[in-house]
This record gives C-alpha cells, structure tokens and sequence, in this order.
C-alpha cells in the first residue's frame, strides 16, 4: 500500500512534467489537507480539455474531507492552444498516466474513488475493470462514437490510425475562439482513434472479467450527440451480468443536447448542476 509520504514523491513528479510550456490553468491539481485521510477522489479531464475542467467539483469535494488530485493527461494542457502536442497522445500513455494517478491516490486516502468525464470517463472505467477501487464514477465516458455502430469501434479506430493524423476544430465556426481558454479548440484524429481502442481494450475484457471496482456508478446525458450512450450501456450491461445488477446508473434527462455537461467555461448552469451530482455521487 503507497504511504501519504510516496504519494508526494508521486506528485512532485506530476508536478514536475508541468514544464513552462504548459499553461498556467493546464497544470495538475491537488487539493490536500496535509495527511492522509478517509477518502480520496482522483478526477480526470476530458479530450483537449484540462484540469481546471473539475475545479468547482474538487474544492466541494474536499470541502467534505477528501483529498483530489486532478492530473493533466498526457499532451495536454499547453498555454498555446494550437499546439500539435495532441497529435502524439497514445492509449499506452493515458494507461500509464490512470495507473500513476491511482497509486497517489491510494496514498492519499484509505478509499479511493476514481472519476472523470468524456476521456476522463473511459480512464476512470478503465481502472475499475482491470484494478482495485473502492468507487468509480464515470461521466459520459467515452466508450464510442454516438454514430458509429460498436461493431465497428475497432474497425474505425484501425482505419483513422492508418491514414494521416488531422486536426479538426469541435467548432467549425467558432474555431479559435472556442471556450474554455484552457483547453484546446481542437482534437487529433489519432488522438480519438487511440481512446476508441482503450475502450474496445476495456469492453472486451468486461466480457470475460469482473470488473476490480468494489462500486461502480455511471452517469449519462439521455439527450448526449457525441458519445455513443449504447456503448455505454453495454458496458454497463455486462458490469451488471458479473455484479448481479449492482452497477447504479444515473440519467440526467433535463440537460441539453451537449456533450461538454462539465466544463463552468462553456455551459455554466449546466455544469453546476452537473457538479453538484457528480460531487453526491462520489461521496454518498
């Protein structure tokens, strides 16, 4: 077990791959009572997002007593917003990255819950299946493509990896000038192509494994355009089938057909009545 002492080494070494490229609202965050305590909650940002993404979620969350460490994932968080670094990002350096993360958080707190959004979404399932957690709580994680049926999720991942990585803007008229400030107005085609592989990595296992997660809770947008809720759903299905029916799914039905429910930059009455059940769900 990571002693309170290792999980600072540990983030010292996080906060030391904050070099000055990176941009003063991209870096990692810790919110620490100075020792270990009950609880400790990791939180994990969205695709071109970065760790501000969970500012308000982190502050509540150790207001009620938990430490939260929100790590900047790999090729994130630069201060030019249209840095390339993205292009670079692969499944084995988010893998990593995930299984740093909750080595600190052991460290932090005697039970750990692991959450995050979107890509965030997929890390904090991705822990839950192959290690031991107390919680996961996953948020619109990105298991697939909201048009792309999930037969063919490793076929696209395969096909988008073997052809030119591109850059494309998540809003066409907007481009540049894109909120948040703190997070890149555009993605790399490869860059979602290697989380389309972590989550096939993730739901074939589900089909053969039990998930090490102690509870799992995921959270979806009813009216979500961008992630595929039916592969969400099918990972839930089969977390169920080795839980008997154990996994908790929470459905927000009254919010908007967005994707970026989180982000207070971009949908700020959104994203604090999103928070306010994120933070309730990690620590019921």
């Amino acid at each position: 077990m990571e002693s309170y002492t290792e999980a600072q080494e540990r983030l010292d070494r996080f906060r030391r791959r904050d070099h000055e490229g990176i941009g003063e609202l991209g870096r990692t965050l810790v919110f620490d009572h100075g020792h270990r305590t009950q609880r400790s909650t990791v939180l994990f940002h969205g695709m071109s997002a970065s760790p501000h993404q969970f500012i308000d979620v982190a502050r509540a969350l150790h207001e009620r007593g938990h430490n939260v460490f929100v790590p900047r994932l790999p090729r994130h968080g630069y201060g030019d917003r249209l840095s390339d670094a993205l292009a670079a990002m692969s499944a084995r350096q988010l893998k990593a990255c995930a299984l740093d993360s909750l080595r600190i958080a052991r460290g932090l707190g005697e039970r750990v819950c692991v959450s995050g959004f979107s890509l965030g979404g997929l890390l904090a399932a991705y822990l839950g299946q192959f290690h031991r957690v107390q919680r996961v709580v996953a948020v619109a994680p990105f298991m697939g493509v909201s048009f792309v049926p999930n037969a063919f999720r490793q076929r696209l991942s395969d096909w988008v990896l073997a052809r030119p990585n591109r850059f494309l803007w998540w809003d066409p008229i907007a481009r540049e000038r894109q909120l948040p400030a703190h997070g890149y107005p555009r993605y790399a085609s490869h860059a979602v192509a290697h989380g389309l592989a972590l989550a096939h990595e993730v739901l074939q296992d589900a089909y053969r494994h039990a998930p090490k997660a102690e509870e799992l809770v995921v959270a979806i947008n009813v009216r979500e355009p961008a992630v595929s809720n039916s592969a969400i759903m099918a990972l839930v299905n089969q977390w169920n089938v080795h839980t008997n029916g154990a996994v908790r799914v929470h459905r927000f039905t009254d919010l908007p057909i967005a994707h970026d429910i989180i982000e207070p930059k971009r949908y700020p009455e959104v994203a604090q009545r999103v928070g306010a059940v994120v933070v309730d769900l990690i620590d019921r």
